[in-house]
């Protein structure tokens, strides 16, 4: 893995700061703090201010989320769309089981904070949710489910788990998020249309 630069150290904090306290909660001083850059670098790097990092730091949520598909459905001897279902749940499971639930998805964060209010991260968080929904619909696509039904259950996945992982950490428990993988899992896999 590359090193990254001060730039890219930036966004991804930004991403982990808000990812845990919203975009309202997470300053630039804390950005810069967080990734051991001098604070006057991020002028330097984002002209745009707050602004500008956030909608960047949301971008770079998404491509990362789009990246893991891959990874997850190598993890699996067989895919199946439930079973990547499953693959992307765990990780969050595994995240709070060890951790705790103090991270949520930053891009869903930003939405919560920026919806109404900032038109340009609203814009960010869409774009991320689209990069994010198109490699997961092209792996159902691949494992046999029809490409008129991929984006829509590539929709349906992501909308139970960020809601699943809502629920999880206002509850404490990782419940909410097993629970809509095994109810998934069945309804998406009935979805693969078997060649005879």
């Amino acid at each position: 893995m590359s090193e990254r630069g001060p730039r890219e150290r930036m966004v991804f904090s930004a991403a982990q700061l808000i990812r845990r306290d919203g975009v309202t909660a997470t300053g630039m001083r804390e950005v810069a703090t967080h990734a051991g850059a001098p604070r006057g670098s991020l002028q330097h790097y984002f002209p745009g201010g707050k602004e500008q990092l956030v909608n960047e730091a949301v971008g770079w949520a998404g491509r990362y989320a789009g990246r893991r598909v891959d990874r997850f459905l190598a993890a699996l001897d067989e895919p199946t769309p439930g079973g990547l279902f499953a693959e992307m749940v765990r990780q969050w499971t595994d995240e709070y089981e060890a951790d705790g639930f103090a991270g949520g998805c930053p891009v869903a964060a930003a939405t919560i904070d920026c919806a109404e209010s900032t038109a340009s991260t609203r814009e960010a968080a869409s774009a991320a949710f689209a990069t994010w929904t198109g490699p997961v619909a092209r792996a159902l696509a691949g494992m046999g489910v029809p490409g008129r039904r991929a984006g829509a259950l590539a929709t349906l996945m992501i909308s139970s788990l960020e809601g699943a992982l809502l629920i999880a950490r206002a509850e404490r428990d990782v419940r909410a998020l097993t629970t809509v993988a095994r109810e998934l899992g069945p309804l998406l896999d009935a979805a693969v249309t078997k060649d005879d």
